[in-house]
């Protein structure tokens, strides 16, 4: 068996096999396997594509290609949440809490952002003393006795995505379902949890901008933690205006923390409920998803999720007065507000310009070298279907520098499209792919 024939055979849309995938991975991250070789392999799947079954070895083989974490010590059955990214998307900071307010452990690793704004890991960073990095043992004693650990993901998971996903940013070679669903699966499957709940995000925010393609990459996910046993769902989201109010690390840490006081925007409150009520179902503390759902009502209501936000943030080192205390977050010390030059009702909000935006602010980074300023970032006082006047506070931006507020204001101004008729709110939960494979629109 070579590399030759392998890439010969896809080119050809020929159907692999294990031992061919496992050849390619095993080899590809050894260093055995040069990129030339391993550029024309993905670009050779990126025409042909992948059957699910080629893509399940796939994700199997990068899972297998390092550490896959062990929680057989934490009890009960544990559950992941996974997002695949969109603008002030800032949820696990809240399922979590949620979830394990209903005994459900959650033993959560998290990844560092490219792109508009901070991961969840860069988020937690903005709460003082917060330790992101621990020892192994730690994390599972943390879960055990707290209920939730969230923490940075190791290097040793799933090396074989990380080389495979540089290669693929410079290729063009990252759209490509196959490619896209083994890459997010097998650090999730590394990871060890029993369950998984995916939030498939879509619109012009969300990495698949349309339905269709949201709905195929969910199915492919679902699919392939079924084959690798694990019980998964997928939520198919709407991303054509950022998520809640805030946008940028330090001010969707408050925005969160306003979700489980209960004072939260009613868009990710209402989205952080369901997925949590699911969360809460698979890890079968509720009969059905409608007992689970009145659980995390229940405990959004009566304040027993931010009590667990408040101990797993001092169970990491971090300042648990920070629910009580928003000055003890970092803070911009320029404040410019983004006027409505027109009166009708928001129409578009351009949730990949309000990106865009927050990365001109410093929210996020270009590349996984570049510091986060986690004080910046955009607060949102104006959603799709609100009424608007000349003069009226459409945005918030919260900044450091005056010439990236500058920008910022600009990119804004852009963003947002008012018009006289007042719009239909778009549906915020698309679909369903329930963990027995059941879609529900």
């Amino acid at each position: 068996m070579t590399m030759y024939d392998i890439i010969y055979k896809k080119r050809e849309g020929g159907e692999l096999t294990k031992e061919e995938i496992d050849f390619f991975i095993e080899g590809y991250t050894r260093g055995d396997i040069p990129d030339y070789q391993a550029s024309a392999f993905l670009m050779a799947v990126y025409f042909r594509g992948l059957t699910k079954k080629e893509t399940f070895m796939l994700t199997d083989a990068m899972r297998y290609s390092g550490d896959n974490i062990d929680l057989s010590s934490i009890s009960g059955i544990k559950v992941d949440k996974h997002s695949t990214g969109g603008v002030g998307d800032k949820t696990t900071l809240i399922v979590g809490p949620l979830a394990a307010s209903c005994g459900v452990p959650i033993a959560k690793m998290s990844g560092r952002g490219l792109g508009f704004t901070g991961g969840t890991i860069d988020k937690l960073e903005s709460i003082s003393g917060y330790r992101t990095s621990v020892e192994s043992q730690e994390f599972i004693d943390t879960v055990n006795s707290v209920g939730i650990s969230v923490i940075g993901q190791t290097a040793h998971i799933a090396p074989a995505d990380k080389k495979l996903y540089a290669l693929r940013d410079v290729t063009a070679t990252v759209d490509n379902m196959g490619l896209i669903s083994g890459s997010i699966m097998s650090k999730k499957l590394a990871s060890g949890s029993d369950a998984i709940v995916l939030d498939v995000k879509c619109g012009s925010g969300a990495f698949m901008k349309d339905f269709d393609s949201a709905l195929k990459l969910a199915d492919y996910m679902v699919e392939i933690g079924h084959s690798a046993g694990k019980k998964t769902a997928a939520f198919i989201t709407d991303m054509a205006q950022p998520l809640g109010s805030a946008v940028g690390n330090a001010l969707e840490v408050k925005e969160a923390i306003n979700v489980l006081k209960g004072e939260g925007p009613e868009d990710i409150t209402e989205l952080s409920l369901q997925l949590s009520a699911y969360m809460v179902f698979l890890g079968e503390k509720a009969k059905t998803y409608e007992e689970a759902y009145q659980m995390v009502e229940t405990n959004l209501k009566n304040l027993k999720g931010l009590e667990k936000f408040s101990q797993f943030v001092k169970a990491h080192g971090g300042n648990e007065n920070i629910i009580y205390d928003f000055n003890l977050f970092p803070t911009a010390k320029i404040k410019v507000n983004v006027l409505a030059n027109q009166e009708g009702y928001v129409e578009t909000i351009h949730a990949d310009d309000i990106g865009r935006a927050a990365l001109a602010l410093g929210a996020g980074r270009h590349k996984k070298e570049d510091k986060i300023d986690l004080s910046a970032g955009i607060l949102l006082q104006k959603k799709m279907g609100d009424k608007v006047t000349v003069g009226d506070v459409i945005a918030e931006i919260h900044g450091n520098e005056d010439e990236k507020v500058k920008e910022a204001k600009a990119i804004i101004e852009k963003a947002y499209k008012v018009s006289k008729n007042k719009q239909i709110k778009q549906k915020l939960i698309k679909a369903l792919i329930a963990y027995k494979n059941e879609k529900i629109y």
